[in-house]
């Protein structure tokens, strides 16, 4: 089975929120991320296998130097394949391409392992205020 990735990719809200709904747990919420995308979004990847989509991230930009990763999500079944690293490494090419310097990423403590070493990101000091 072949998995193709797509920058800025078509697909239908229903199975964007089902993926979500997989990925980061029930209920399947009613979304609509072709409007978001469009007006918050530099662009977005998708992973399709067999007609599936089966991942998905979200590149958001300041309209300049800084994108940033969202929502990066790969069905379960699909998972321990390399998937959402391609799916990161597709996101930065084309922030890359949009001349952003700067690619970044905000995780929970249990994805570390997978942003810093599948995803080349390195650590630096951030802060945060929860709202």
């Amino acid at each position: 089975m072949t998995i193709t990735y797509e920058w800025r990719g078509g697909f239908d809200n229903a199975a964007l929120n089902a993926l979500h709904a997989d990925g980061f747990g029930p209920p399947i919420a009613q979304t609509d991320w072709r409007t978001r995308l469009e007006r918050h979004s530099l662009g977005w990847v998708c992973a399709w296998e067999d007609g599936g989509l089966i991942g998905f991230v979200n590149v958001v930009w300041d309209g300049g130097a800084h994108a940033f990763i969202l929502d990066t999500v790969v069905a379960r079944h699909c998972r321990s394949r390399g998937v959402g690293a391609a799916l990161v490494a597709k996101a930065a090419d084309e922030a890359r391409a949009a001349n952003c310097e700067w690619l970044h990423v905000d995780f929970e403590e249990h994805l570390r392992a997978f942003y810093f070493d599948a995803c080349g990101f390195k650590e630096t000091t951030a802060g945060l205020i929860a709202l």
